[in-house]
C-alpha cells in the first residue's frame, strides 16, 4: 500500500497520510480547516515489514483503508527530570 505524507503548515510536527495523492477530500472539513495548508513531504510503501518512527504502520494502513487518511500528531512533551541538589 502506498501512502502520501503531508505536513501541516499550521501545526508543528503534525502529519497527514493519504491513501491517494492530493486527495484532501478524505479529511473532514473541520480537521482540514485546522491543519491546512499542507506540504507534500514523502511517498512511502507501507509494507508489513515497514517501520515508522512515530506511528504504528498497521494502524496507518488500517486508517488509510477505512478512512482514506491517517493523522499523526506530535508526541506528548516529556516531563522535565528533577536533578537532586546536594542538600536534598
Amino acid at each position: 500500500m502506498q501512502a502520501y505524507v503531508y505536513k501541516s503548515q499550521r501545526k508543528q510536527d503534525t502529519y497527514v497520510y493519504l491513501a491517494t495523492r492530493d486527495d484532501f477530500n478524505a479529511i473532514p472539513d473541520a480537521l482540514k480547516a485546522t491543519l491546512a495548508p499542507f506540504e507534500f513531504v514523502l511517498e512511502v510503501a507501507l509494507t508489513p515489514d515497514r517501520r515508522l518512527a512515530l506511528a504504528d504502520p498497521a494502524e496507518v494502513r488500517a486508517n488509510l483503508a477505512g478512512r482514506g487518511f491517517h493523522l499523526q500528531m506530535p508526541p506528548p512533551p516529556v516531563a522535565p527530570v528533577r536533578v537532586p541538589r546536594r542538600n536534598d
